[in-house]
Parts: C-alpha cells; structure tokens; sequence
C-alpha cells in the first residue's frame, strides 16, 4: 500500500502477479466503500493511493477520468464503487457473502441501495461538497425522507445490521457516509431538525457498526474529513496524508 498519496511526476509501484489492487484515496466515501468490502471478505490485495488534484499520468492511462475507485484485476479494470463492489460479491461468492443468496432478496438489496442509500449520500454530498444545499431547511428537506426510509427499512427487518446480524452489501455502502454525518452541522453552522425519536433505530445501527473490525480498521476522525472538505470549499490542495 502506498502510505503517502501519489501524484503528477511518481512512478507507480510494482504490481504483484495475481492479487487485486484499489487505487484510492483516503478520505473518498467512494473508496472507502470497496476498502471496506475488500476487508470484510478478506481479500489480498494492495491499495495504491491517489492525488485526486495532481493526478500521475500513469494513473489516467489506467482510469482516464482520473477518479477513484478504481479495481484492477489482472488486465481487467473496473470503475465505480458499487460495481466494483457487486464485482467481487460475485467473484468470490464463498468468501463472506455479502449478499443474500436468494436472487429475490439480493434484488430487493440492491434496490434498497439504489432508491435509498444513493438519495441520502448524494443529499449530503450536495450539503458538504458542493454547497447545493445552503440552508439547514433545505438539507432536511433533502435528506431526511431517504433517512427516514432506511429507519423505516432496518426497524422492519428487525435485526442488528441490514445484512441481519452481520453487516452486508447495503451497510457497507451506507456507512462511509454515516461516518461523515458530523460534515453536515459544520457546513451549515447547525444541526438539521432531526429528532432523535425519527432516527433512534439507525444511530442503534451506528453504535453496532462502530464495533464492527473492519470499520474500526477504516474509520477517520471528524477533523480530518473536515479539513479535506473545507480545503476543497476552498479551492486549495487538501492534505490527503493526514
């Protein structure tokens, strides 16, 4: 793993015949989701860390729109966290399933991903990242139905995680973005008007979460991902070896 994030003018390291690379960056939600899913079904693998504001040529000739994640298996090379993360589901089935097998449930994950979890994080990213939503009225308005909704979906089912009583695909997509909740009172100056009552069963889930090895592996402190966020408003360089 590249501890320090590579940019214009690096030579990229080595690969090693046969084992999966990320190419990733810290403090990316993104990423964060397929270093999560690499750990929990316990791949080897490298992770080679990218400059997201100086990017290496040698990195856009492997991902020409210079983003990560990105995964590199032998010659193939996939792009996009939850494809890359359905990827190696699929590839390796037998490792930590993160997925039910059952086609009808798997289906209704995916779509649990696809209606709700996309609609909060993309909310909050509009809050935090770009600055679409300005106001503590209009972030709630935004985000709080699909939160709601994945209460709603968690209390249903009755368990722990959303994968039962371990935590499986639609958790890990969620959790890099529960993990930077606290970016959103910072960005707007207050706490959206959240009562506690509406979203009891999902900070149960954070709690659990938090215990979780491979989370604790992964989790950052809110100073950091602060710093990143604030640096990017700023149009400066952020320090992404913090």
């Amino acid at each position: 793993m590249s501890e320090k994030h590579l940019a214009a003018g690096s030579v990229e390291p080595p690969r090693v015949e046969g084992q999966l690379r990320l190419y990733s960056t810290k403090y990316c939600p993104y990423a964060e989701r397929v270093r999560l899913v690499l750990k929990a079904k316990n791949l080897k693998h490298d992770i080679v860390n990218i400059n997201l504001i100086r990017k290496p040529d040698w990195y856009l000739k492997i991902n020409p729109k210079g983003q990560v994640p990105t995964l590199l298996d032998g010659d193939k090379i996939i792009t996009e966290s939850l494809d890359i993360s359905d990827y190696l589901d699929e590839k390796y089935p037998n490792q930590v399933p993160l997925y039910p097998s059952d086609p009808v449930a798997k289906a209704k994950e995916k779509e649990v991903i696809r209606n709700f979890v996309s609609a909060a994080t993309g909310a909050m990213g509009k809050i935090v990242y770009t600055k679409e939503l300005r106001t503590p009225k209009e972030g709630f308005e935004a985000i709080f139905p699909p939160v709601q909704k994945l209460t709603e979906e968690l209390l249903a089912r009755g368990t722990t995680f959303y994968g039962g009583e371990s935590p499986g695909m639609v958790d890990y997509m969620l959790w890099p973005w529960v993990e930077r909740t606290r970016l959103i009172s910072l960005t707007l100056g207050e706490k959206l008007p959240v009562k506690d009552a509406d979203v009891f069963d999902l900070k149960e889930w954070k709690k659990a979460m938090l215990e979780v090895p491979v989370v604790k592996e992964t989790v950052l402190p809110t100073e950091n991902h602060w710093a990143i966020a604030q640096a990017k408003a700023k149009g400066e360089e952020p320090n992404y070896d913090l």
